[in-house]
């Protein structure tokens, strides 16, 4: 029987993040943006202190850089000796970003903060703030920034009754967008003894497994526009019999997001313009008091996606909505400080209004395919062997293949609509885009093309 404690996993500060590619800004978004690494912090610091928990552990990233700035390891300090001051102890492993062989100040860190060397992995109790023994945490950083060893197979669990929590920057059985630094498996993790693998370097929280728990925390606050959605770390609940119960904790200051809005229905720019204003006025009101940075995409069909092929008119729709943004409360984009959204882009993938029904009866490529397309669907043997030729380019990889397979049955039926709409709509596209390029005739001469 062990003792019940509490404690938060973060991940991925990246304090100091730069925030680039963004020219356009007014100067209170810059400065929110550039304050916002370091704001998650603070925030980080007080929900340690208002949850009362026993120690925090981050597993790697920091900093951004290598090279980390002054300024990002005074506001660590300052932030560290707060939890050192209510006795709450820190456990820190450095990844890719912030290795350490970077340069770093000669600083004075408080007691209570313990840095996890690169030689080899390394366990520490942690007690509770009673005194009891509450687990032990183990942990390697990053001594340069490329590592491609898996780390994960040196962890090795203290027998002892305790919880045993690892702390690890990598990546588990490979991501798409993410270097993979110090790479191992799930299956891995589980086998290995541990009760909670507190993991770092993919920046969208997940739960990979529970009993024992896999967790990736995410990184505290978003930092470009692939990084949507609500950021922070993960409250963790130990009992005495070692259930264990996580809760996320939101910690960042601006949120990234990407609104969708549909063209289906919509006759005009100024019903155009009120989509798209209601959609952010919706958005920044359930946001919590944070500012947004947002990303609009016009979707679906409809007779405003002729206009929306021109790049001049998306530019000036998002220098109205930009302007009109400020309309919506005196305290969007007026108060340093306060609460605003910023447009950042705005992105048309729309298509032209389809009737199929009334194509499908035209003497024309587009006509034929779609009867082709109708004829196909009630003939499951017909409909099988299209998808296996359309798909065949994929067949060499097995593991493509097997997935491809296991998704055919269910969803065939969804595929083969979806394919017969967009070819029908890229043909009817194309077919209009020809005609609006022939020359205009000469009502004088009997409609004789000169």
């Amino acid at each position: 029987m062990g003792v019940s404690f509490r404690f938060i996993h973060a991940a991925d500060l990246h304090v100091d993040s730069p925030f680039r590619g963004l020219t356009e800004v007014p100067p209170h978004v810059r400065e929110g943006l550039g304050s916002s690494t370091f704001q998650a912090v603070r925030h980080l610091v007080e929900a340690a202190l208002r949850e009362a928990v026993d120690f925090v552990v981050i597993s790697g990233d920091l900093y951004d850089m290598a090279d980390r700035s002054l300024r990002a390891q005074l506001s660590l300090q300052r932030e560290w000796q707060k939890l050192h001051a209510q006795g709450v102890r820190l456990f820190v492993i450095h990844g890719n970003h912030d290795p350490l062989s970077g340069m770093q100040a000669n600083l004075e860190w408080p007691s209570s903060v313990h840095f996890f060397g690169a030689d080899a992995v390394e366990a520490v109790p942690v007690y509770t703030k009673e005194g009891e023994l509450a687990a032990h945490v183990h942990g390697i950083s990053y001594g340069s920034r490329v590592v491609t060893a898996n780390l994960a197979s040196r962890y090795k669990p203290i027998a002892d009754g305790s919880y045993q929590i690892a702390l690890l920057h990598g990546t588990v059985d490979g991501h798409a967008g993410h270097d993979p630094y110090a790479p191992c498996s799930l299956a891995e993790l589980i086998g290995a003894g541990f009760q909670y693998w507190a993991l770092g370097h993919i920046h969208q929280r997940a739960v990979l497994h529970r009993y024992p728990h896999v967790v990736y925390a995410g990184n505290t606050q978003g930092r470009h526009a692939n990084e949507t959605g609500a950021k922070g770390c993960y409250l963790v609940d130990v009992s005495e019999t070692l259930e264990t119960k996580l809760r996320f904790l939101p910690l960042d200051t601006i949120r990234w997001e990407t609104l969708r809005v549909t063209i289906a229905g919509v006759q005009s720019e100024q019903a155009l313009l009120h989509a798209l204003e209601q959609t952010i006025a919706s958005a920044v009101a359930n946001n919590e008091g944070r500012s947004l940075m947002i990303k609009l995409r016009l979707e679906g069909r409809g007779p405003m996606h002729r206009l929306l092929t021109d790049a001049v008119v998306i530019t000036e729709l998002l220098g109205a909505l930009r302007e009109r943004i400020g309309e919506f409360d005196v305290s969007l984009n007026s108060v340093p400080g306060m609460q605003w959204c910023w447009v950042h882009s705005l992105e048309a993938a729309t298509g032209a209004e389809l009737d199929l029904n009334a194509l499908s009866v035209e003497d024309s490529f587009t006509g034929e395919l779609i009867r082709s397309s109708n004829a196909a669907e009630v003939d499951e043997q017909a409909m099988q062997q299209l998808l296996e030729e359309a798909l065949q380019s994929l067949s060499s990889n097995a593991r493509i293949r097997k997935m491809v397979r296991a998704m055919q049955t269910e969803r065939a039926a969804g595929w083969f609509e979806l394919a017969k709409e967009l070819a029908a709509g890229m043909l009817t596209e194309e077919s209009d885009s020809q005609m609006e390029s022939l020359p205009e005739q000469d009502a004088g001469q009997g409609g004789e093309r000169h």
